[in-house]
């Protein structure tokens, strides 16, 4: 019945990419993927920074291990009947073989998707050897396809997240690679200009793109990103950003002035408690 129930929401997801562009947003624990649940979206995604932050670490590979993350990643999946995309990082290791181990664990939580990175952590080198990058990917792919479940695996590229020379050439090359070698979806964070998405897309089609909005990108809207052919827009750790904007205001309040008038910016407790189950 499980595998059942992880099937129908992998074709779920699967049909998404298909045509038109969804909003996948980024919940960072059970409450907040419930609400998103409840405003209607049709997928959920997991942030690695959001859910960092919420258990008081940085966003990094090493700050968080493995196991706590697929601990997370499982519990968002039970928690709602979306379609998750697992926000898995590098795969928690360099080597494609390490790698394609770490990835059939992650498709074990239940999600319907998985993205892998090619950010190192290392400001020297600050993403994999193209070749090793590839490879990461076949990986990847070859470990999906072996568990019988067509999991949805996207690429991303951080050539413009680490700040790399010329990261539209590094990008569309790479991510073209990346599609070859199995990818179902391309994503390349922090792409903040249309035109520069638009190439992606047309570099990259069929295969669908997934654009990350944060705060530098909120001056596109939906309708353009769908109307260059985005399928897929995600938020990233925006969302838990926003939150943690709120509680920081409204404690900077009471520490420095010794008022509580941000209080009135609190979401309504009722709401709240009648959106999650009693126990």
């Amino acid at each position: 019945m499980e595998k059942n129930k992880s099937v129908q929401k992998i074709q779920t997801f699967k049909a998404l990419h298909e045509s038109g562009c969804f909003i996948i947003p980024n919940p960072w624990d059970i409450g907040s993927a419930k609400f998103l649940e409840s405003r209607g979206f049709k997928a959920l995604a997991t942030t690695s920074a959001g859910f960092a932050f919420s258990k008081g670490f940085q966003d990094s590979v090493s700050a968080i291990p493995r196991d706590i993350m697929l601990e997370h990643i499982k519990e968002i999946c039970s928690s709602t009947s979306l379609p998750v995309n697992a926000d898995f990082q590098n795969g928690y290791a360099i080597e494609p073989d390490k790698v394609a181990e770490n990835v059939k664990l992650c498709v074990g939580t239940g999600v319907a998707g998985l993205s892998i990175e090619d950010a190192t952590g290392d400001k020297a080198a600050p993403l994999y050897e193209r070749e090793l990058a590839i490879e990461r990917i076949k990986a990847a792919r070859s470990a999906i396809d072996s568990q019988d479940l067509p999991v949805v695996l996207t690429a991303r590229c951080e050539a413009w997240l680490v700040g790399v020379d010329n990261p539209s050439k590094v990008a569309l090359d790479r991510l073209t690679a990346y599609a070859a070698a199995g990818a179902d979806c391309l994503y390349a964070p922090r792409v903040n200009d249309l035109k520069e998405i638009e190439k992606i897309v047309k570099e990259v089609t069929p295969k669908p793109v997934n654009a990350l909005i944060t705060d530098a990108g909120r001056h596109l809207t939906f309708k353009q990103l769908s109307e260059i052919g985005v399928r897929r827009i995600s938020v990233g750790a925006t969302l838990a950003r926003v939150a943690w904007y709120g509680f920081i205001q409204a404690i900077n309040e009471i520490s420095e002035k010794g008022t509580f008038n941000y209080f009135t910016n609190s979401a309504p407790f009722d709401v709240l408690n009648n959106l999650f189950e009693k126990k």
